[in-house]
């Protein structure tokens, strides 16, 4: 198994963060991992995006130009990578972020309104959990047990009091997620 994974959106949105807990969570499971950020020097507000690899196979490069699973937090995101998606792949998107929705009929694509379930829940710094959360139902790469143990080893421990909160987050995003369109 490889996953092959972009994860894109503004800075502030948890995008780099969301890789980094993924990368761990991997790691916890004993699977080998990449996890390549990048960002524009403005990072709050900038673009960003961070490819993350997971594999039960040494990975022999961390570059990619496809991608297995693509999750798209806003529109030049979503112009920019979903063309780069493998057909038969997963798009999942926040549908807040996006104007002009995803066209391809190739693909799977979910749509999760993230930034509206963190709204009501009271907690917006935890829409990237909830997309998180999204992504390990429809493609379960890790448990959510060792996502947790991952929050653990990504989160200062002065935050530590926070995981409850994104243990919720991930769990509400497992619940929101839905399909909009299975690949032809």
């Amino acid at each position: 198994m490889t996953e092959e994974i972009i994860i894109s959106g503004f800075g502030g949105q948890g995008v780099l963060s969301m890789g980094k807990i993924l990368a761990y969570s991997a790691l916890m499971e004993g699977k080998e991992v990449s996890w390549m950020p990048a960002y524009g020097p403005e990072q709050r507000g900038g673009t960003a995006n961070v490819t993350v690899i997971v594999s039960d196979e040494r990975i022999s490069s961390p570059i990619v130009s496809t991608y297995d699973t693509a999750i798209i937090l806003n529109q030049p995101s979503l112009e920019k990578f979903e063309g780069s998606i493998k057909p038969g792949g997963t798009l999942i998107y926040d549908d807040y972020g996006i104007s002009v929705p995803p066209t391809r009929k190739d693909i799977n694509i979910y749509q999760i309104s993230a930034m509206d379930a963190a709204a009501e829940m009271g907690n917006t710094k935890g829409f990237n959990m909830i997309i998180l959360g999204g992504l390990l139902k429809v493609r379960p790469i890790v448990t959510l047990e060792n996502v947790i143990k991952g929050l653990h080893k990504t989160l200062p421990e002065r935050h530590h009091h926070l995981i409850p909160a994104n243990e919720e987050a991930l769990r509400k995003g497992m619940d929101i997620i839905c399909i909009a369109q299975e690949a032809k």
